[in-house]
């Protein structure tokens, strides 16, 4: 049996996206940490570009979203890929690029870009 994060994975029967990345693009109050302080809003406009640039968009392929707070702060700024639910913590528009060319593309996570699992709010 293969491992389904390492490998690329076919759409889910009944699946619409082959992969769905989600961006936290969360504004906290009063100065609490939160991803949109780190650039996660152009974060998100690169990836949605990238992915549109290798053709990897749309129907049975990669859809790129916005989402609100994922509650994983701490280790800001966030992405998670489903269907695997692999969560990326990334720095800068490289970062992103190899989300996108590895597991996107690929199916391969970037195993330095992980967020650990104790990493929450």
């Amino acid at each position: 049996m293969s491992d389904p994060i390492s490998t690329p994975t076919p759409a889910a029967a009944g699946s619409y996206y082959q992969r769905h990345i989600f961006f936290c693009l969360n504004q906290r109050d009063q100065g609490q940490a939160c991803c949109a302080d780190h650039n996660a809003q152009a974060a998100f406009e690169h990836c949605k570009a990238q992915v549109k640039a290798l053709g990897l968009a749309g129907p049975g392929q990669v859809r790129v979203n916005k989402a609100g707070c994922l509650d994983r702060c701490a280790g800001g700024p966030i992405a998670v890929v489903y269907p695997e639910a692999v969560w990326y913590s990334f720095v800068d528009q490289a970062d992103i690029d190899e989300i996108v060319q590895s597991h996107l593309r690929d199916g391969v996570v970037v195993e330095r870009l992980l967020t650990p699992a104790h990493v929450g709010r």
